[in-house]
């Protein structure tokens, strides 16, 4: 039986204190590389959207995730609404950028959880959480103190503040991270604001395995602990597809867990960037799946 690394952090009390510390950070707020130093304990919004208030859009079992996070029963998956990135081509950016979904307390939180272990979910998924962290924190110190059990997964878009993440030590079990950009310049492009993107994503990857290491299926093949990185290939941007896996290949073991993702269409904003206003095309596809054997990587996955 698997012990998620949340519960000893949870009987010791020191959960429950670094929950109340990152609150703090909410003052003049410094939870994602923006800094906009909005005080959203006063009930300003920072530049992702939220205040203080905990704002959920939906919760329940999932099975469009990997299948190694699914297993029978789904994912656990909570999508909190906001997010600090802010892409262009947003898949769910009535969520991300309009802020879709319902005020909640951080006890309806912990109750989700509860609910979703329930139902027989694999572990707990929380998507988009950076912003939130204090409320992850302080749901998950309640939760794990009436019984959750699962699994933590922080479904994280990359870009995370190394200072930020060292603190959660000990607390996330799966990191499922993306890599979305390795250069500055696309991502000041498709994500406004954004330019340290590349920089502040390559230091946090190599601080989630340093914490969690490499994902791998236990016998029933599920993932409970490990570094799980997403890459969507997009039009036009092969280059970026090619460097990213490289860099994986040159800076994580080989059988780092990678997803090559092709299931990119142009919504929300992307029509707006002629470039990516399309699909991704077969010889994409396969110069792609090339760029991840000539990095040597041996446990990526690609759509057919």
């Amino acid at each position: 039986m698997y012990t998620p690394s949340y519960i000893s952090l949870h009987k010791s009390g020191k959960l429950e204190v670094l929950a109340n510390n990152l609150w703090q950070h909410m003052e003049k707020c410094d939870l994602c590389p923006r800094n906009c130093g909005a005080n959203r304990l006063f009930g300003e919004k920072g530049t992702c959207g939220a205040d203080a208030s905990l704002r959920i859009a939906s919760f329940g079992p999932h099975f469009g995730e990997e299948r190694e996070l699914v297993g029978k029963g789904g994912s656990g998956t909570i999508f909190l609404s906001y997010c600090s990135l802010q892409c262009v081509f947003c898949i769910n950016s009535d969520i991300s950028h309009g802020g879709v979904g319902q005020n909640k307390t951080v006890q309806d939180f912990a109750d989700m959880m509860l609910q979703l272990q329930d139902k027989g979910c694999s572990n707990i998924n929380i998507v988009t959480p950076t912003h939130y962290l204090p409320h992850m924190l302080q749901a998950l110190d309640i939760a794990a103190e009436k019984g959750l059990r699962l699994p933590l997964v922080y479904n994280t878009a990359g870009w995370e503040k190394l200072n930020i993440v060292k603190k959660l030590n000990q607390v996330v079990d799966i990191y499922l991270t993306d890599f979305k950009y390795y250069s500055k310049e696309k991502a000041m492009r498709y994500s406004p604001g954004a330019a340290s993107y590349p920089e502040i994503t390559k230091k946090a990857i190599i601080e989630f395995h340093e914490q969690v290491g490499n994902a791998v299926a236990e016998a029933d093949g599920i993932i409970r602990k490990g570094l799980m990185i997403r890459h969507l290939i997009m039009p036009n941007n092969l280059d970026e597809t090619e460097n990213i896996l490289q860099w994986i290949g040159q800076n994580l073991p080989k059988d780092t867990y990678v997803n090559v993702m092709t299931q990119y269409r142009p919504v929300y904003k992307a029509f707006k960037y002629p470039e990516i206003s399309r699909r991704i095309t077969i010889a994409e596809y396969k110069r792609a799946e090339e760029a991840a054997k000539r990095a040597g990587l041996t446990n990526y996955k690609i759509q057919g």
